[in-house]
């Protein structure tokens, strides 16, 4: 499959991959520590790796691992990728990690490697954006992003699913694609001070 025509041009793309790399950059430099903090005591918290590391789907389709603060314990019988509100794989610290976003942080990472963005559609894990048909598959043609605004609009997502009946169907075939009509609006409206207003909104909570 080819992906849609829509897209950002070549001149926006390079002022935002190069706000990105600068910015992403400054931003290790600064919280470097806090990340090795929270490494340790994620590692002590989850018995595990304080990093979780996931195949997610980026620009182009290309898989490529995120990098995250890991918030959950390992649990061999669950097999979703949906998160809800209580689930009980979230340790009481993660649940510090996920509210503060200090579990976000190592993605500055991924930014500086370009494989994703300050603003743009959540990173999927392969099975959504991966399926995406059409004009849909314009939301490829962006480096995936760490806030955006499907992720300012679903920011109570969790609490969303953990009231729903079947959490993935709602998610599948209610959430996701409200999610992909809201990133192609971004695509069309793209503008440098408006992924500053959505990364002020980020940080303001």
């Amino acid at each position: 499959m080819t992906i849609s025509k829509l897209a950002l041009s070549p001149v926006q793309s390079f002022l935002k991959r190069s706000f990105d790399f600068l910015v992403a950059l400054a931003g290790l430099m600064a919280v470097w520590w806090l990340i090795l903090i929270a490494y340790i005591a994620a590692t002590l918290d989850t018995r595990s790796s304080g990093f979780f590391i996931q195949s997610r789907v980026g620009k182009g389709g290309r898989v490529f691992k995120v990098v995250k603060i890991k918030t959950m314990r390992p649990d061999d019988k669950t097999t979703t990728t949906v998160t809800q509100s209580g689930d009980p794989r979230i340790t009481p610290l993660g649940a510090f990690f996920r509210k503060t976003k200090i579990d976000e942080l190592p993605q500055l990472w991924n930014v500086l490697l370009g494989q994703m963005s300050f603003v743009g559609p959540r990173p999927d894990v392969p099975g959504y954006a991966d399926r995406l048909e059409g004009e849909d598959r314009a939301v490829l043609s962006l480096r995936p992003g760490i806030t955006g605004p499907a992720t300012l609009k679903y920011r109570d997502e969790e609490e969303i699913l953990a009231a729903q009946d079947d959490p993935e169907r709602y998610n599948r075939e209610v959430i996701y694609p409200d999610k992909v009509q809201i990133n192609l609006q971004y695509i069309r409206d793209w503008s440098f001070s408006g992924d500053l207003r959505y990364i002020l909104a980020t940080v303001l909570g």
